[in-house]
């Protein structure tokens, strides 16, 4: 036992003393992969499905490497995803309209292995995990009146109201996986410039939401306004909750809206990124 620490011990210090630090700063940007159903889009011919995944979107990355030789090493970022909008449900109908899209705006890391191959091309793979955010849903419908609501507001028939709001889900903390290919060139004996392909596998399951914003006029048939703020965060419409929390089972008598079956929503992806790199010393040169 004693000879086998010993060994370990000689082994950490033999790869810290020749060990090299280098930190890294990127950008790039990514496509959906594994897409899911996220909703619909409605008009008076016909549905259609609108899939994606909530990890398209452009990304910035700090990351940290240290390598043990000139091949292996460990690798840490952290990184922040713009998400782009998805469709969630585009209605476009005579008597109503709606524009619900939602995009993710969330914090992630990633602790991985690095190889390189040679002294250009490298890869990575390790574990993803979101650390915080949302994915952010902004809604916009527009109701038309019928004759009895246009009578009951005295408003003329062709009138309408708009409403305006925002809900932010939020989800359980993930565990996903990350791998990367890449090439990087040498720029002098501490900077170099790289490019890399990127896979994220990863889906999140919601644990609640909340609505951030919400307003309703009620407006003319020339979009004048007659009523402003007829519904606010602070007096929402019956039926509307502010909060609600997703679970995984729901009883059939169930009658608090307020809880809703949990889904997961995928933020897979695969894109692109491209950034700059600082090596340090080496620790201790041969």
């Amino acid at each position: 036992m004693k000879h086998l620490i010993t060994l370990c011990t000689a082994v950490l210090i033999s790869s810290l003393s020749y060990g090299q630090w280098q930190v890294s700063a990127s950008s790039g940007y990514a496509l959906g992969s594994a897409t899911m159903k996220l909703g619909e889009r409605i008009n008076t011919s016909e549905t259609e499905n609108s899939y994606g995944s909530y990890g398209e979107g452009t990304n910035v990355q700090l990351r940290g490497t240290y390598f043990f030789d000139d091949s292996f090493g460990v690798d840490l970022s952290v990184g922040y995803l713009q998400g782009t909008d998805q469709d969630v449900s585009i209605i476009d109908l005579p008597s109503t309209e709606v524009n619900a899209v939602a995009r993710a705006r969330a914090f992630g890391a990633s602790a991985s292995v690095v190889y390189k191959f040679t002294n250009n091309i490298y890869g990575r793979f390790g574990a993803l995990l979101k650390l915080g955010g949302k994915t952010e849903g902004v809604i916009y419908q527009k109701s038309v009146f019928s004759e009895a609501e246009a009578e009951a507001f005295g408003v003329p028939v062709g009138s309408y109201s708009e409403t305006n709001y925002k809900e932010d889900f939020h989800g359980h903390f993930p565990l996903g996986f990350v791998g990367a290919l890449g090439y990087k060139y040498d720029l002098d004996s501490h900077f170099s410039i790289f490019a890399e392909a990127e896979y994220y596998g990863i889906s999140l399951k919601r644990k609640d939401s909340e609505i951030s914003a919400f307003n309703t006029d009620v407006k003319l048939p020339d979009g004048t306004v007659a009523v402003s703020g007829l519904y606010t965060l602070d007096n929402l419409p019956e039926g509307i909750n502010r909060t609600t929390t997703y679970v995984d089972n729901l009883s059939n008598s169930n009658t608090d809206t307020s809880k809703e079956l949990s889904q997961k929503v995928p933020y897979s992806s695969f894109g692109l990124n491209i950034g700059i790199t600082y090596k340090f010393e080496r620790l201790n040169k041969e």
